[in-house]
Parts: structure tokens; sequence; C-alpha cells
């Protein structure tokens, strides 16, 4: 077995190797990182309303009976929201506060109050307070300290840990347009499958099911799609025609342009049990 330090410094370093190089990004006025808020938004207010799929079901289970919820990267709300109806209080972490702000109306609109929390796990995890459930969607692959930031989700959680993760990096889907426009191969690890790995070494007992997750039109345009892949390529403006040429051959629909390089659609749900 490949002891715990191993692997840990393995996660690490497939991480930094995601780092795109100095001479593409200076070529760009736009920053690659494209954090597209209002697709968050739209994705969190449509699970708030049909709310379904295993992470929600597994910190559903945990609610019963209803219980205060602390969500780590809370983005828009799309994990914590669908649990408003057994929710007793909830507490929102997230490095963007035009994401809180988000979450915050979201929240509103479901009845809810919420504690925004503007910062980085675990930075920050000495200011909040425990919670029932411990829900955390879409974040490890931006966490290149994966123990202490797993160590602080278990120790805030009393009765249970939900996390969802893309089962490959969510950019791999990005993969085959960086060696079109740029000649760049891309790095296709870490996996959710590293990170399962890392829990078990860690004696966090995880449980996990994989699924895949229905195509939804994450974005309202093709347009829109374009205008978020185009900046993640490092390219410029003018070079959109191109970028949306890449996209229907790579399969995307203008009529339910899905979020290439964001969500993914193979899913893991991982849970275990909290020591709070």
């Amino acid at each position: 077995m490949v002891p715990l330090t191993e692997q840990l410094s393995r996660w690490r370093d497939d991480l930094a190797a995601w780092a795109i190089p100095d001479h593409i990004t200076a070529a760009v006025a736009d920053s690659p990182w494209v954090l597209p808020r209002q697709v968050f938004a739209r994705r969190a207010d449509r699970l708030r309303h049909t709310p379904g799929g295993p992470s929600f079901e597994r910190a559903w289970q945990a609610l019963a009976p209803p219980g205060s919820v602390l969500d780590i990267g809370s983005g828009a709300g799309a994990a914590c929201l669908p649990l408003a109806p057994r929710t007793t209080t909830l507490t929102a972490v997230d490095v963007d506060t035009g994401m809180l702000g988000l979450l915050t109306d979201g929240a509103g609109a479901a009845g809810l109050a919420v504690s925004a929390v503007p910062g980085r796990w675990p930075d920050i995890a000495g200011q909040v307070p425990a919670a029932d459930v411990v829900t955390c969607n879409h974040v490890l692959f931006n966490v290149p300290d994966l123990e202490p930031f797993l160590v602080a989700l278990t120790g805030h959680a009393r009765r249970r840990v939900v996390v969802e993760t893309t089962a490959a990096h969510p950019l791999v889907s990005l993969n085959p347009l960086w060696l079109r426009f740029h000649g760049l191969k891309r790095p296709e690890r870490p996996t959710a499958r590293d990170a399962l790995d890392i829990m078990g070494a860690m004696g966090l007992n995880p449980r996990h099911t994989e699924w895949s997750r229905p195509a939804e039109a994450d974005y309202q345009s093709m347009a829109e799609l374009v205008d978020v892949t185009r900046r993640r390529l490092c390219l410029p403006p003018e070079r959109a025609s191109e970028v949306e040429a890449a996209l229907l051959e790579a399969g995307s629909e203008p009529g339910c342009p899905g979020d290439l390089g964001s969500s993914g659609r193979d899913v893991v749900t991982i849970w275990w049990e909290g020591t709070a």
C-alpha cells in the first residue's frame, strides 16, 4: 500500500501540473480561471426546486431529524439550498463574496437565513461552528493540501460529511481543445479515486457511489458558453468563432449548452461520519 505521505505529495504535484504556462496567460487580457457565477446560480435555483441525486439523498438522510448544515465552497448553494426543508441553521463558506451574495438571495427565496463566511477552508475553520451535516461539492480539485482540509471537514460534522466531485479533474474535458489551439498536452490526474485512497489511508472509512449527472442547459445560450470556454483556453475575443466550431465538433448542443470544463457528467458522491 502506498504511504499516505506519498499519496498526498502526488496529489499536490498532480494539481500543480495544471498551471498554465506563463507565455500563454501573458498573451491575453482575460483570466483563464473563469467563475461563471450566473451558471452556478441557475444550477442552484434548479436544484432547489427539483432536488435529487445521491449527494442530496445522503445529506437529506442525515438531516433526520432536521439539523444544522455547513456548506464548504458553497458557490451559489447547489449543495445546501435543496436541503432547506430540513435545515435549522445554515452556514456557508466560500472565497468568492459574489457567490455568497447569490447564495444569500437563494436562501431568502427558500425562507432560510444563512450565515455567509467569506474565506478559504480550512484557514477559517476556527471561526466557523460545527454542524450536523457538512456538505462540500466540487471543491476537492482546488485543494492542494488535502489532509488538513478533510480533517477540518470531519471535525466540524456531528453526523455526516457529504462530498461531491467529478470522477476526473473537471478541466479534463477541455484537454483536446488545449491541444487543438495551443499544441499543449494537459494533465489527466488527480482523480476522485486518488481522493478516495487518501481518505481511506486517513482512516475516514469513506463510502461512495458513482453516478452520471443528467445533461442540463447550464448556459442560457451558445454564445455564453463560447465566451467562457474562450477565456478558459486563453484565447482572444476574435477567435470566438473558432471556439464555437470546436465546441460543436465536440458534441455541444446549441439548444442545451452544457458546462464543458466545469462540472462534468461522471460524478462521485463520497460520505463518512463526522467527529464533532
